[in-house]
């Protein structure tokens, strides 16, 4: 029992290794969603094996009573579902900073400020086009540790679509 055990979990192992795609060295695009009121992001991937990469987020929002900044990070595993198709699965985690000038207008004049630190999780698909293009749709739950915009330490999650050229 305990050999066919073994022997089932070395043959899951080679045959993930051997089903995994080739993966851009770099891309670089836009990840756009909710991103917990930061909008859209700037997006860098890099390749670290066969089948790791590190994804790199920036987001960032600015406006007239409200600015700041989001910085993800993931290490993800990708693996090759059929032609073009991948999935992929990641764990990171980012730090980020905003401030909200009220104006007496929503809260009655509170201001609020605040630094964040989040641990993030990462499960996606996405298609890799014959020309440089990928396009990626992904879910990402992040627990945050912040005053204001993670109050009570809250679970957010976000969907993104992803459009990256690769290079």
């Amino acid at each position: 029992m305990k050999k066919t055990i073994i022997a089932t979990v070395i043959l899951l192992v080679v045959g993930f290794t051997m089903n995994a795609q080739e993966i851009s060295k770099n891309a670089l695009g836009i990840r756009l969603g909710g991103n917990n009121g930061f909008g859209g992001e700037i997006s860098y991937q890099a390749r670290l094996s066969n089948s790791h990469r590190l994804e790199l987020d920036l987001g960032w929002r600015d406006g007239k009573n409200y600015d700041g900044f989001k910085i993800a990070g993931l290490h993800q595993w990708v693996w090759n579902i059929d032609n073009g198709f991948n999935w992929y699965a990641g764990l990171g985690g980012g730090l980020g900073s905003y401030s909200f000038n009220d104006n007496g207008n929503i809260n009655n004049g509170n201001d609020y400020n605040d630094t964040f630190v989040f641990a993030a999780g990462d499960i996606g698909i996405e298609y890799n086009f014959d020309i440089p293009l990928l396009i990626s749709l992904d879910f990402r739950p992040e627990i945050g540790f912040g005053n204001e915009l993670y109050n009570n330490n809250d679970l957010d999650f976000d969907i993104a679509l992803g459009l990256r050229y690769q290079f």
